[in-house]
């Protein structure tokens, strides 16, 4: 992910913005589960550099679904914004996961870039029968709309929402800068997300600290953080995070989705296990850590 990434950090101000006085209140309105739903994973499975470290070496492409799964409880699905999965990919993917892993989908960029909601009833159906046919293993579609869609095409964003599936569980992800600042079609914006139980995306990127609204909608959080190689600000920011949703998780926050965006790929899972070891210091709730495969020497014995 690009998005607002910048190649010299020495001027961010990292520190994570105040909730947005709307979030206790929905908060507030959450019945507390007994155990919230904490999914943290990555945004790609096809992961080449890890294979001999967290794939085994050699692994096939048509096994490399599997084996992620393995390693993480969920994927951040950017395969659907190029196409529609069919149902030969759907039934491919729920065989190679494991009970409680989800995918979060991505809604395809004809639908969100190419035709910006206008006339798009055919595809969304295509797209949300496709979805549901993962079954428990569907977690969470999102939403990406383009930076130049602004408050001002808000009307085409409600028709949208509107008519879309309110059985497919969906989060919306606003970059225009404009969403951001408080105005009548903003607040009514946001209100009416609350009201169809449909959830922001909070996107935590160096160049675009706006983006962070901690505006919550639903009891569930979906962040999309853009990290720096294992720079040292990638691990305060992750301290903040953990305070955050250990804040959120007392308040009522039902579900997290988290997923780690790295310019190398192979810096995500050390990242993830950072996050799930402050998560656990403040929460308590253990959550498996990727392992590094065990690689066999022929001859060796130890």
């Amino acid at each position: 992910m690009d998005f607002g990434r910048l190649p010299n950090l020495n001027q961010v101000d990292f520190t994570l913005p105040p909730d947005h006085p709307a979030t206790p209140q929905v908060l507030a309105r959450s019945q507390r589960p007994t155990r919230p739903g904490l999914y943290l994973g990555c945004p790609t499975w096809t992961n080449k550099t890890w294979q001999g470290i967290y794939y085994p070496a050699g692994a096939q492409d048509t096994q490399l679904l599997h084996f992620y799964a393995r390693q993480f409880n969920t994927l951040e699905m950017n395969t659907t914004h190029y196409r529609i999965p069919d149902a030969r990919a759907i039934h491919k993917w729920r065989q190679a996961v494991p009970p409680g892993f989800v995918f979060c989908p991505k809604i395809p960029q004809v639908i969100s870039h190419d035709q910006l909601l206008h006339h798009v009833g055919e595809p969304t159906k295509l797209f949300c029968n496709a979805i549901l046919s993962l079954g428990d293993a569907l977690g969470m579609a999102f939403l990406q709309l383009p930076p130049f869609f602004g408050p001002e095409d808000w009307p085409v964003l409600e028709q949208f929402l509107l008519q879309f599936p309110q059985e497919v569980p969906l989060a919306v992800e606003f970059r225009h800068e404009n969403w951001f600042k408080e105005s009548a079609v903003t607040q009514g914006a946001f209100q009416f997300l609350e009201e169809r139980n449909i959830t922001t995306v909070l996107t935590d990127a160096a160049g675009r600290r706006d983006v962070l609204h901690m505006r919550l909608t639903t009891p569930v959080a979906m962040i999309r953080f853009n990290g720096h190689a294992k720079h040292p600000t990638d691990f305060t920011r992750l301290n903040d995070w953990a305070d955050r949703l250990h804040q959120w998780l007392d308040q009522g926050l039902q579900t997290v989705y988290f997923f780690m965006h790295q310019p190398e790929v192979l810096d995500a899972p050390p990242t993830l296990v950072y996050l799930m070891e402050q998560l656990e210091k403040r929460t308590g709730i253990s959550l498996p850590r990727p392992q590094k495969v065990q690689q066999f020497v022929q001859g060796q014995l130890f």
